[in-house]
């Protein structure tokens, strides 16, 4: 009896370790590179979803942890070897416990409400963020697969790489021609999805200087993994130049040049373009449409078409 009292102990000790290093492995491999970059929030939008997320985990604690401690509790007290355990399972509870049974998460709910509420309004990607700069706006084109960006104002684009000032709104409008793909800079704060015949529209704006990692969180296809862009947010003096670096390339976005690029890759490198031959954007669009489509069909919620 001795030695298989010991062997129980060890054995649990065993999974205990194996469910520990099965979470480490769980966070650092599937979703610990996100959770890191999402809470190092570097942008208005991103610290207060950061806010939102911690503000609702704490708020659900406040039932999760009792809920927790009274399972191991009532597990303790009632396991089988426990002799002095009266099980009475016809008792009735007092009016007062039932009601503070049902009011603590009701109340809990209640605030969680107002709090999805006030929030989605204050960090409703449509919105325009209130600066004293003028915002920049950066077209988004999600391609097969990789990400093709257009400066409408600067006239160039690039591939996998985007720069903007820092402290500047920058006013993204997004569309696809891919399967739908999921724009996101978890340092800079909200994904919105980018579809075919639709324009999407994303506001964010960056607190800091530096470069942060932008992805596709949608899975669409075998090049899912290496659809991913630099964001770079610097000086406005340092962006100046970059524009003019790139301007003075030989490069040109044109529908020959864009149908190769439209084409299926992955892990494509960055690539510039010094300029940019008509309403590259729009032709995107309007490319999936048939005509009359853009009058008859209705515009979803939240899109434009």
């Amino acid at each position: 009896m001795g030695l298989l009292k010991y062997m129980k102990v060890h054995y649990r000790i065993l999974i205990g370790v194996i469910a520990i290093a099965a979470a480490v492995i769980f966070f650092k491999f599937l979703i610990g590179e996100s959770v890191i970059a999402l809470f190092d929030a570097r942008g208005q939008i991103a610290a207060g979803e950061r806010t939102v997320i911690i503000t609702m985990v704490l708020l659900m604690l406040i039932v999760v942890i009792p809920m927790f401690v009274f399972l191991f509790a009532f597990a303790w007290k009632y396991r089988a070897g426990n002799k002095d355990a009266k099980y009475d399972p016809d008792k009735m509870h007092g009016p007062w416990k039932e009601i503070i049974l049902w009011l603590i998460p009701a109340a809990l709910a209640a605030a969680l409400a107002v709090i999805t509420w006030q929030s989605a309004h204050a960090l409703d990607p449509f919105k325009p963020i209130d600066s004293p700069n003028e915002p920049i706006t950066i077209q988004v084109v999600a391609l097969p697969w990789k990400w093709l960006f257009i400066y409408p104002k600067q006239n160039i684009a690039t591939v996998n790489f985007i720069q903007f000032p820092e402290k500047t709104p920058v006013h993204f409008e997004l569309t696809a021609d891919a399967p739908v793909s999921s724009f996101w800079i978890p340092q800079l704060g909200s994904q919105i999805y980018a579809m075919a015949a639709m324009q999407t529209q994303l506001d964010l704006i960056a607190s800091t200087t530096g470069e942060y990692v932008g992805k596709d969180t949608e899975i669409n296809g075998k090049g899912y993994a290496g659809m991913k862009f630099t964001a770079k947010s610097s000086s406005q003096a340092d962006f100046d130049a970059w524009v003019a670096q790139v301007k003075a390339g030989t490069d040109v976005l044109n529908e020959a040049a864009y149908s190769v690029l439209a084409e299926q890759s992955e892990n494509n490198p960055a690539a510039y373009y010094a300029s940019v031959e008509g309403d590259m954007f729009a032709n995107i669009m309007m490319k999936f449409m048939a005509p009359g489509a853009a009058t008859s069909m209705p515009a979803m919620p939240g899109m434009q078409m």
